[in-house]
């Protein structure tokens, strides 16, 4: 099955001081596939990306949460970072979004310390998931089961612990997102052949 993403629309969900490998890298990799891939922030104008604890670049905002609407979205990726998972967890609007990508049981790419999101969010009863490891208690105490693997698949949720793991988890979202276009809306070799001529 072709792994051709166009069509397809990801939301990154990211507030200053995320960990700027983890919005980069799975950024590049779906935008090779076709995808769009737009950056919503709690405001206007740019956010703040890190390189572990020392500022990085700043990204222009293409939305702001109070706007972004999930149903223009098939998925929905969280990059960690933990002042950027720190604040986003308090913020509604962020954690009414991934509820909403949860009903509509879209693809959830999180790594890191993204996990907060989900768990303040209250869904990670009864989900496997793993994360940056000092995140293992507030998942299991949030019902969830974790796994110390580069990559956990469970069901629409795809979850990976660090920036090394990026290689894999990007393949995994990959995977994640076109099997879910292909149930969806079902691809077509036209469309795929459009998808590698614009790659």
């Amino acid at each position: 099955m072709s792994t051709s993403l166009n069509g397809m629309r990801i939301a990154i969900l990211v507030t200053d001081g995320f960990e700027q490998i983890e919005l980069t890298s799975p950024k590049a990799a779906l935008e090779k596939e076709g995808a769009t891939a737009i950056i919503a922030g709690q405001q206007k104008g740019r956010v703040q990306g890190f390189h572990h604890d020392k500022k990085a670049d700043h990204f222009p905002v293409d939305q702001i949460f109070d706007d972004i609407d999930p149903n223009d979205f098939d998925a929905v990726l969280l990059p960690g970072g933990v002042q950027n998972s720190d604040a986003i967890r308090l913020i509604e609007p962020a954690r009414t979004f991934v509820q909403v990508m949860q009903k509509q049981n879209k693809p959830i790419a999180v790594i890191c310390h993204g996990a907060w999101l989900l768990v303040s969010a209250g869904l990670v009863k009864g989900r496997t998931l793993t994360s940056w490891p000092s995140l293992q208690d507030d998942i299991q105490n949030a019902g969830g089961k974790w796994l110390d693997q580069e990559v956990v698949t469970d069901d629409n949720w795809i979850s990976s612990r660090k920036p090394d793991d990026l290689p894999a988890f990007n393949k995994a979202v990959i995977k994640a997102i076109a099997d879910y276009k292909h149930q969806s809306v079902g691809g077509t070799e036209d469309e795929n052949a459009v998808g590698l001529a614009a790659g």
